[in-house]
């Protein structure tokens, strides 16, 4: 299921205009992004948890010449699926 596809089941089962759905899906996902990005933990009870996993810089290899390289911090989103959704789609 793509995000149109996901707009538009949500559209259906709760009535709304799909234009109305698309606005609340857009909403929730840039909120999302917005708490990660200032570094919060978003939890969603049943459903699941996103946070950021932050990396530490580190010394890697460049795989084709074997010379050492450095490898920037980074922050990655992740998310935990909670309970609930782990017992549906068991």
């Amino acid at each position: 299921m793509n995000k149109q596809e996901l707009i538009s089941a949500v559209a259906e089962e709760t009535g709304l205009a799909r234009n109305d759905a698309s606005r609340a899906i857009e909403s929730m996902l840039d909120t999302i992004g917005t708490e990660l990005k200032r570094g919060n933990e978003v939890r969603l009870v049943g459903f699941g948890s996103f946070s950021v996993s932050r990396r530490k810089a580190s010394i890697g290899r460049n795989p084709r010449t074997g010379e050492p390289m450095s490898i920037q911090a980074t922050s990655q989103p992740k998310f935990r699926p909670g309970k609930g959704l782990k017992d549906l789609v068991s």
